[in-house]
């Protein structure tokens, strides 16, 4: 009976543990990722931006909330929400709440599709699949039937409220201790919202820095911020890949990014010029997927210094 019971029960057991470790302790256990980054112009005071993404509020998240309050004693220059801060039809209030302190500093913000429409229950499995087909959100997948829609209209009047500019396919510009910021974004690649051709031609020549925003880092949108010449993308969207294999990282991402850049600052190059990517790995889960493996939820503090 122990030779054939045995090797079953003890996996079992691990399985067990491991869910509970990521789903009562790593789900919850919030960092800080800090960055710093060359991109202002030479002699140019350093910017720090706080980057927010990923929230995912579920009604009754109070560590979340708390911790999100908190950043507000870093003391931020703005603040770049890049999407996806609803997984209940009912979280809005409680995200205005919980950014209410960031909100008092400036800042800009784009949607993710989960702002639009409430998360569906599936196999985590079929991330793996749709990465092997080339299928992403509606990016090669047929249009999501019978889903909730999401009082993003609420989340938008909030943020307008508050001051922060709306960077839905459009362009915002932010001063900053004399420093002209102008802030590009797009609407949610992963749901085909983005439309590029309303914000291309590049940085406006009476800006002193320009960044490009978009909540999924679709190749697409990367490839037309790089050729156009935005020195830096923010996006968020990949959780990091959430359930990671130690020493190995992440296997999906959920858009047609690749594995070495689910999260972190890294480089991306189309028609022979650069920029510098981060991505988030954000700080939520989708509500039915409520677990973190090797990879905690986070926000970043990036801190802008002028090129060498």
């Amino acid at each position: 009976m122990r030779a054939r019971y045995g090797v079953p029960l003890g996996i079992t057991a691990v399985a067990a543990a491991g869910l509970l470790y990521s789903a009562g302790f790593e789900a919850r256990s919030f960092r800080l990722r800090r960055v710093t980054i060359p991109v202002l112009p030479p002699g140019a005071r350093p910017l720090r931006v706080l980057q927010v993404s990923d929230i995912h509020m579920v009604s009754g998240q109070r560590k979340k909330q708390r911790w999100l309050r908190s950043l507000a004693g870093l003391r931020p220059d703005f603040v770049i929400n890049t999407g996806d801060n609803l997984s209940d039809p009912e979280g809005v209030p409680e995200v205005l709440d919980a950014l209410g302190p960031l909100l008092e500093f400036p800042g800009a913000y784009v949607f993710g599709s989960n702002d639009y429409y409430g998360p569906k229950l599936r196999n985590p499995a079929r991330y793996l699949l749709e990465k092997t087909q080339g299928r992403h959100g509606l990016n090669g997948n047929a249009p999501a039937v019978g889903v909730v829609h999401n009082p993003w209209e609420d989340l938008r009047d909030g943020f307008d409220a508050a001051g922060w500019q709306n960077l839905t396919n459009t362009r915002g510009a932010l001063k900053i201790d004399g420093l002209e910021v102008e802030l590009t974004g797009l609407d949610d690649p992963h749901i085909r919202r983005d439309r590029y051709e309303h914000v291309a031609g590049g940085p406006s020549s009476s800006a002193d820095f320009s960044m490009g925003v978009v909540h999924a880092p679709y190749l697409r949108t990367l490839d037309a911020f790089t050729s156009d010449g935005y020195p830096l993308i923010l996006a968020g969207h990949t959780h990091g890949g959430q359930l990671c294999i130690p020493f190995y990282g992440a296997l999906v991402t959920n858009c047609d990014l690749d594995t070495e850049r689910v999260k972190g600052l890294s480089r991306h190059t189309a028609e022979g010029r650069a920029s510098y990517l981060h991505v988030s790995a954000g700080c939520g889960t989708n509500r039915y997927t409520p677990v973190r493996f090797a990879c905690p939820p986070e926000a970043s503090l990036l801190t802008l210094v002028g090129k060498e």
